[in-house]
């Protein structure tokens, strides 16, 4: 049947119209927001305008720049970036709840095609977290550029997230972000260390949006790993000098928390608290039934200090921070040391002192002999 001249210019404009007119789940257009925009917060030591590479952009160095009006939980980030190849860690983040709490990514020019030259990374309570999160998932051996824009872009849907850097496909599919799916601000951020130099920043949030790479779970804690455990308050790490048994040491006044290891069996301790130059320790605990009298095996990692007690005596002291060991150690986190527990007959007590200096507060155990043993939260 023909269409008359009326009624095709109405189907047209239906058309249009439905075209023009996106769902309620559809992503709002991307917006462009220049660095001269009176909606940028700069928290920063220094934050110009100024021209460079052949373009208008943002020099920052030393903070962070901040949308506080946007409530972004899934969407798109995108933004280009300049760096000098000096050492230094600048990049975007997301849902951030306030200065303290937020979800980081990062590039590491002076480590341009090494395992860690990216970076992702949840933050709470100030501590960042990269020695607890490391490999796949949340670092990537990407080549990084210098003297020239790099164009990044984020994408996020609940838990899971990807980044592109100047590529139609991934560089890092991040399977887990760490801190759930929860709205939060946006905005980049450059280290003390040396400038970096942003342009071309926009976003768009709205429904999640497809990924294009494969996320790839963590592998899951092998049996007889610690599973939650019981986390005390924060208190200075000196409380525990010149005291082998801990109930000589002055901590009557702690208060107790309990706090679950993430899959992959580390508990981010950092969850419960921050760190400061007098508070900067706690004790993660967990009970363990014994059957009868024996020894048995337990390995652990710990960042980045740690004394451990097994029934309120000392029996292991250890260092495992960044650098303690040679000038490359990263002091990231994994199963790498073993001591023998003696247990009595019923309930015992393994307890950690853990203290933070920086890049991850965490511990993770695992029991290797588990015949006629409970680990009881």
């Amino acid at each position: 049947m023909a269409i008359n001249d009326s009624a095709r210019w109405v189907l047209l404009a239906s058309m249009l119209f439905s075209a023009a007119v996106p769902s309620a789940a559809a992503l709002e257009e991307m917006t462009l927001v220049p660095f001269d925009s009176d909606r940028f917060r700069f928290d920063a030591q220094e934050h110009r305008i100024v021209e460079h590479l052949g373009r208008q952009s943002l020099q920052l160095q030393g903070g962070v720049v901040v949308l506080d009006d946007v409530a972004f939980t899934d969407g798109v980030i995108e933004f280009d970036i300049a760096f000098t190849g000096e050492r230094s860690f600048s990049g975007v983040f997301w849902r951030m709840q306030d200065n303290a709490n937020f979800e980081d990514f990062y590039l590491r020019p002076h480590q341009s095609g090494f395992p860690d030259a990216t970076q992702y990374t949840p933050v709470f309570n100030s501590v960042s977290a990269w020695q607890l999160y490391h490999g796949t998932g949340y670092s990537a051996a990407v080549p990084l550029q210098y003297d020239r824009w790099m164009h990044v872009k984020l994408v996020v849907s609940g838990t899971q997230g990807e980044i592109y850097i100047d590529s139609d496909e991934p560089v890092l599919v991040m399977h887990e972000l760490e801190r759930g799916a929860t709205a939060g601000t946006i905005g980049l951020k450059a280290s003390e260390l040396a400038p970096a130099w942003f342009s071309n920043f926009r976003y768009e949030v709205g429904r999640a949006p497809a990924l294009k790479g494969t996320p790839k779970p963590a592998a899951p804690a092998a049996e007889g790993t610690v599973r939650q455990w019981n986390v005390s308050s924060v208190f200075d790490e000196t409380a525990l000098d010149f005291h082998y048994q801990l109930a000589d040491a002055p901590l009557e006044a702690l208060t107790w928390s309990p706090l679950a290891s993430g899959p992959t069996g580390i508990a981010n301790l950092a969850e419960l608290a921050g760190v400061s130059e007098t508070a900067n320790t706690v004790l993660a605990r967990v009970n363990v039934r014994s059957d009868r009298e024996q020894s048995i095996r337990v390995a652990f990692g710990y960042s980045d200090r740690v004394k451990a007690y097994v029934n309120g005596d000392r029996v292991y002291t250890g260092n495992n921070g960044y650098r303690s060991r040679d000038y490359r150690y990263l002091g990231t986190i994994g199963l790498f040391d073993e001591i023998a527990l003696t247990l009595h007959p019923g309930m015992n007590e393994l307890t950690f002192a853990v203290t933070e200096d920086f890049g991850g507060w965490g511990i993770l155990a695992r029991f290797l002999d588990t015949d006629g043993v409970t680990i009881v939260p």
